[in-house]
C-alpha cells in the first residue's frame, strides 16, 4: 500500500461541528502515514472514487434526507470500500430491524410498529414512547403517560403524515439506572460508557436534547456482554463490521435488553476508552491495503 492512500472519514457539517473523535482519528491515521481526510456524504465536489477506503463516522442529520444517504452509500461502494457497507446502512437505518432481532432471540425492548394507515393502538397502562422508525438521537421522540393517549395518538399521527412508520415502546422504569453503550470494533468488544435517561419530560417533542448525558466509562456486565455479541451475531448475513455499537437498558424484571443496534454513523466515545483510537485506527489502515 502506498504510504500516500486516501481515507475518507465521511461525516457532515454536524459532524465537523460536534464530532470530538473526528480530529483524533484524522490524526491517528496521519500518523500511520495515510491520507486521511473528513468530507461530508453529501459535499458536491468530493471525489470517492480516489479514497482507498470510506469510514462512514458522523453523518449525522442523515435521517432528514435518507433516500440521498442510501443512494450515496450505494454510490460509493460502486467506486471503492466502504465501511459499514451500504446494505447494513440500509437495513440499519430503519429501527424495523429490531422486530428482525426480537424474531431471532434477541431480547429487546417491546416493540410495536405503526405503520401508515394501520391502527393506532398504544399501552393501556403504564409509560411508553412514541417515535419514528427512522431519527437519531432521540429526535422526534416523546414520553407519555396512560392517561395522555390522544395527544400520543396525534404524535402517531403527525408521523404518519410525514410518512414515517411509528414505533411504541414501554418506558422502562429502570432507565434511570443507565443505558449503556458496548463499543465494538472489527467484531470485539473495546469498551463502553453509561449514560443517562434522555426522555426526562413527558408529552414533549424536543429535537434540542442532549443525546448522551451524564457519560462515564463503564464496565458491561458477562450477561450485557453477551446480550451484546447475541445482537451482533444476529445481524443478516454476519458481515465482519469497521464498528457497531449496541446500546442496552435494563427491563423491568433485571434483565438486559437492547435498545438499538448502532451500526451506521454511531458515536464511540473513544475519549472513553483505552485503546479504541489505535484499534479502529489499524482497521482503518488494513481495510485501505
Amino acid at each position: 500500500m502506498s504510504t500516500t492512500a486516501r481515507v475518507a472519514l465521511a461525516t457532515s457539517d454536524l459532524g465537523l461541528a460536534w464530532d470530538t473523535d473526528l480530529p483524533l482519528i484524522l490524526e491517528a491515521l496521519r500518523a500511520r502515514g495515510l491520507d486521511a481526510v473528513a468530507a461530508a456524504w453529501d459535499a458536491p465536489d468530493f471525489d470517492w472514487s480516489r479514497c482507498a477506503a470510506v469510514a462512514i463516522r458522523s453523518t449525522w442529520g442523515y435521517e432528514q434526507h435518507l433516500p440521498e444517504y442510501l443512494a450515496w452509500a450505494e454510490a460509493v461502494q460502486g467506486v471503492t470500500r466502504l465501511d459499514n457497507p451500504a446494505w447494513l446502512v440500509r437495513w440499519n437505518t430503519d429501527k424495523r430491524y429490531l422486530g428482525e432481532l426480537a424474531g431471532r432471540g434477541v431480547p429487546v425492548v417491546p416493540t410495536r410498529f405503526i405503520a401508515p394507515g394501520g391502527a393506532v393502538d398504544l399501552p393501556g397502562h403504564g409509560q411508553f414512547v412514541v417515535k419514528p422508525t427512522v431519527s437519531a438521537g432521540a429526535r422526534g421522540a416523546a414520553r407519555y403517560t396512560e392517561d395522555l393517549h390522544e395527544k400520543a395518538a396525534g404524535h402517531v399521527a403527525a408521523l404518519h403524515a410525514a410518512g414515517s412508520t411509528a414505533m411504541v415502546q414501554p418506558y422502562l422504569t429502570r432507565i434511570d439506572e443507565g443505558e449503556r453503550a458496548l463499543v465494538f470494533l472489527g467484531g470485539s468488544f473495546s469498551h463502553a460508557v453509561r449514560k443517562g435517561p434522555v426522555l426526562t419530560d413527558i408529552g414533549t417533542v424536543d429535537d434540542g436534547r442532549v443525546p448522551h448525558p451524564g457519560l462515564v466509562r463503564h464496565l458491561p456486565s458477562p450477561a450485557e456482554l453477551a446480550l451484546a455479541e447475541a445482537a451482533l451475531a444476529a445481524v443478516p448475513g454476519s458481515p465482519k463490521l469497521l464498528h457497531a455499537r449496541v446500546d442496552i437498558a435494563t427491563a423491568d424484571d433485571g434483565a438486559p435488553v437492547v435498545m438499538e443496534l448502532e451500526l451506521v454513523e454511531p458515536n464511540l466515545f473513544m475519549g472513553h476508552g483505552e485503546h479504541g483510537l489505535r484499534r479502529f485506527s489499524d482497521l482503518v489502515q488494513e481495510r485501505a491495503m
